[in-house]
């Protein structure tokens, strides 16, 4: 399969690498040095489930050129989805597909204004990875999944047979039928996940183990869990009491992405996590005091680092 990997972070660097290695031709998409050293090096990935070394990676800052697609694997930041959507529009104009494995919810809405609701699947990734030097993806734990799928009318078969792509590659991956939900199941988690680790500065084991904390992430999920119900997403009734349980299963390590920006002084996704809760709960006629305060605690951090 022709994939792009657009954004090679952690997620789009772990399974990229992943499908390069099993015979996948994968284009990767980076910038700055980070791009100089995976054409210089190639791509390492440092996982307890094993390190892989993509030795001659194919890799580019620029989509022009790059041969049509059959999948694009999406993992930009939330701020570049508009721009990047222009960009791999023409990729996908042999009938390819593009999969957002990216936080928040709003990426489907604005892939499919742009490239069309017929290129477009919904994707969930489950890991903790980031870049921990140019051309260096360090994955903490041993957690590495995805789901996808299509949303109504979409491209269901093309769901399918990227899901069968990833298993040849050894990738845990499954297709939802609901993929609507499976992404708000995980953003009500990494909205409070995020938000309480950026907001103490600890990863999840000092969250978890302190009662304020604790109380803190367990009120923020309830926050948005009530934001999904209103709006017709049906999760679970016993949802929120089962990611107090996720949460005691993780690395005592793990952090959230968002705190790994924040900690280097990088912009930062809350308008799209913590943020996005406060003004969907606010359309609904809902409070959401929590949430509220867990995104006005790194407002003065959203654009970097203060100067």
């Amino acid at each position: 399969m022709r994939i792009v990997v657009m954004g090679t972070g952690g997620v789009g660097g772990f399974f990229g690498a992943k499908l390069a290695l099993a015979g996948n031709e994968v284009t990767f998409v980076a910038r700055g040095r980070h791009l100089h050293a995976i054409r210089a090096e190639g791509l390492r990935v440092e996982s307890g489930t094993g390190g892989m070394h993509v030795a001659n990676a194919r890799a580019t800052d620029s989509v022009d050129g790059v041969p049509a697609a059959d999948v694009v694997v999406f993992c930009v930041k939330l701020w570049d989805v508009e721009s990047a959507a222009q960009h791999i529009a023409p990729l996908l104009r042999a009938g390819g597909v593009v999969i957002p494995f990216q936080n928040g919810l709003e990426s489907p809405e604005i892939l499919n204004r742009v490239v069309g609701p017929d290129r477009v699947l919904g994707g969930v990734a489950y890991i903790a990875a980031t870049i921990r030097a140019p051309a260096v993806i360090a994955h903490t734990g041993t957690m590495a999944r995805l789901r996808v799928g299509a949303f109504p009318g979409g491209p269901a078969a093309r769901a399918t047979e990227f899901a069968a792509v990833c298993k040849n590659a050894m990738i845990d991956i499954d297709v939802s039928p609901d993929i609507r939900r499976a992404l708000w199941e995980k953003f009500c988690f990494l909205a409070a996940f995020a938000g309480c680790t950026c907001m103490a500065r600890q990863p999840i084991g000092a969250v978890r183990s302190d009662p304020d904390l604790r109380a803190t992430f367990e009120g923020a999920v309830q926050e948005a869990w009530r934001v999904g119900r209103a709006t017709g997403v049906p999760l679970a009734d016993d949802y929120v009491k089962a990611q107090l349980t996720a949460i005691d299963m993780l690395p005592a390590e793990m952090k959230a992405s968002m705190l790994h920006d924040l900690e280097s002084g990088r912009r930062l996704e809350a308008p799209w996590l913590s943020g996005a809760v406060v003004r969907m709960a606010t359309d609904a006629g809902l409070g959401a005091p929590i949430s509220r305060a867990l995104y006005a605690a790194v407002k003065p951090y959203l654009n970097g680092a203060p100067r």
